[in-house]
């Protein structure tokens, strides 16, 4: 996740008692005790998160028999679904072998959790959204600021706010709804009174890819930042959407299994309504902001949009949606698609290999995956040639895009 959304993700832990903290953010340190303990065959996010998680555990002050790591996992031909076991070989290995990996999944209901599992559910839920709205009108502001740090400052602020109200264990659900509102509102307002100096000659640029180089800063050395720097805005696709994914999955496999009618079924399809209505409440607080901007209101648009380029009951994974969001985001008006990607990794490559078609049917936008592993390029030059393709391409592209009143 995006570091606003991991430290919104810990202070969901937090309010359930629990001593919760972000990763520190990673370095170079993090980048050689990662190629250190691997071989050479893992994808790059492995090698940042096991070097962060052991960043942590040689402190001096960290007490291994006192430490958990929450580690994300997930099942499929991905590598990302052997992170877990990896990791906790290698801290078998170097003697942190009481250094524990909790990795919940929706798969069991978040069980682990014990009678807390509803509620993490639907406050990390709740952080996520939240987390990316205040990412998205940060990225949709930063390019504009008239004053360099401005934007990043003001969105400290708002994430910092966030946090606190996060942080609180809240006796119903709609009183913290309540304050996420007023929290967002007054993230809005901050926004709004940056001074900003906008540029209808800026190129949109659509950031797909897999989920961790494409929000890890460290993995994808600063790209939306170079970007905004050579004169781009970003629309980045967000965690919330790999939740609606994931969700569309379950009830799929579900009636695949014979379930249509089972209380699986029933609980998920409940589980989704409450989502969507809850990331409706959040959302509407920047109606006016993102006009043009605005997401997929159903996963499913997003799908059938891919439809045409893969089998997306057959392509279980990343691909399917950066596809359809390609599509999407040319539909939207942007000029131009990024696929962020860690090199050697399957979803991108896939994607890659299709990305010309596409772009084909959607009157040429110019699309480009940028593969990271740690090593030098000169990412300046390849953006700047990238972004002469988008201004060219923004000149005659069929699919206007829509700016909000409000900027």
């Amino acid at each position: 996740m995006a570091a606003g959304s991991v430290r919104a993700f810990a202070a969901v832990l937090g309010s359930m008692g629990l001593n919760a903290e972000s990763m520190p953010p990673s370095d170079e340190r993090t980048r050689e005790l990662g190629a250190r303990y691997t071989n050479g065959d893992e994808c790059y996010p492995l090698k940042v998160t096991l070097g962060d998680a052991l960043k942590v555990l040689e402190r001096p002050d960290n007490d291994p028999n006192k430490t958990a790591f929450f580690v994300a996992s997930g099942h499929g031909p991905c590598r990302f679904g052997q992170y877990v076991p990896y990791i906790r070989a290698v801290f078998a290995s170097l003697g942190y072998q009481d250094a524990a990996l909790v990795s919940p999944t929706f798969e069991n209901g978040y069980r682990d959790f014990g009678e807390s599992a509803n509620l993490f559910a639907r406050n990390a839920w709740r952080a996520l959204v939240a987390a990316d709205l205040l990412q998205k009108l940060l990225f949709k502001s930063r390019p504009y600021e008239q004053s360099a740090g401005t934007a990043d400052a003001v969105y400290e602020e708002c994430i910092s706010d966030l946090c606190r109200v996060l942080e609180v264990p809240y006796r119903k659900p709609r009183d913290q709804m309540r304050a996420l509102r007023e929290s967002l509102s007054l993230a809005r307002r901050r926004f709004r009174e940056l001074p900003l100096r906008h540029d209808t000659n800026r190129p949109l640029i659509g950031i797909v890819g897999e989920i961790f180089c494409r929000l890890n800063t460290f993995s994808n050395e600063e790209l939306v930042r170079r970007l905004e720097q050579a004169g781009a805005e970003v629309w980045m696709n967000d965690i919330s959407e790999w939740i609606w994914y994931t969700n569309s999955e379950q009830i799929r496999r579900l009636r695949l299994a014979g379930q249509r009618f089972s209380t699986e079924i029933l609980a998920a399809w409940i589980r989704n309504r409450v989502q969507k209505k809850d990331e409706h409440e959040l959302a509407s607080v920047f109606r006016e902001d993102f006009l043009g901007l605005e997401e997929p209101q159903d996963i499913r648009i997003v799908l059938e949009f891919a439809e045409p380029y893969l089998p997306v009951a057959g392509s279980s994974g990343e691909m399917a949606v950066n596809v359809g969001k390609s599509v999407y985001f040319a539909r939207k008006g942007a000029d131009g698609v990024i696929d962020i990607s860690p090199f050697t990794c399957m979803n991108g490559i896939i994607s890659e290999a299709i990305y010309p078609r596409l772009s084909r049917d959607n009157a040429g936008i110019p699309i480009r995956n940028f593969y990271f592993d740690g090593t030098e390029s000169d990412l300046d030059r390849d953006i700047g040639i990238y972004l002469e393709l988008a201004r060219s391409y923004q000149r005659h592209k069929p699919w206007p895009r829509v700016r909000p009143a409000i900027v």
